[in-house]
């Protein structure tokens, strides 16, 4: 059954790389604790708001897309990581008032986290 984002438990059940699911799972959140091969940088991406809890939301083509923290009304970080090079990764901070800006793999700055998102899918 579906449950609101905020409602989800954690899964703390180890996964790998490949075991990552293409689309949103909507009945809990896959803790980046979990996920065996997480680069240290997604582990602290939430570290300087407040250190909520990681949670992985889906695959963008061959970006893996995890959040840090609430999908709205708080600080919140998007980390997009390279399932090919888990040291390629690009970020997207999103405010507690809706505004939010980050760097894409063209180089460009981004404040709408559509249009990040739309330049991860565009550099596979």
């Amino acid at each position: 059954m579906a449950l609101p984002a905020d409602q989800r438990p954690f899964d703390y059940t180890p996964v790998h790389t490949a075991d990552l699911p293409p689309t949103p799972i909507r009945d809990r959140n896959i803790a980046a604790s979990a996920w065996v091969e997480a680069p240290q940088a997604l582990l602290e991406s939430g570290d300087d708001i407040g250190s909520p809890p990681i949670a992985y939301k889906r695959r963008l083509g061959r970006w893996l897309l995890w959040r840090a923290g609430p999908a709205k009304g708080a600080d919140a970080r998007y980390t997009a990581i390279d399932s090919e090079d888990l040291d390629r990764l690009f970020t997207y901070r999103l405010m507690a008032d809706g505004t939010g800006s980050g760097v894409g793999p063209s180089g460009a700055t981004h404040t709408r986290f559509r249009t990040w998102k739309q330049d991860l899918n565009s550099h596979e």
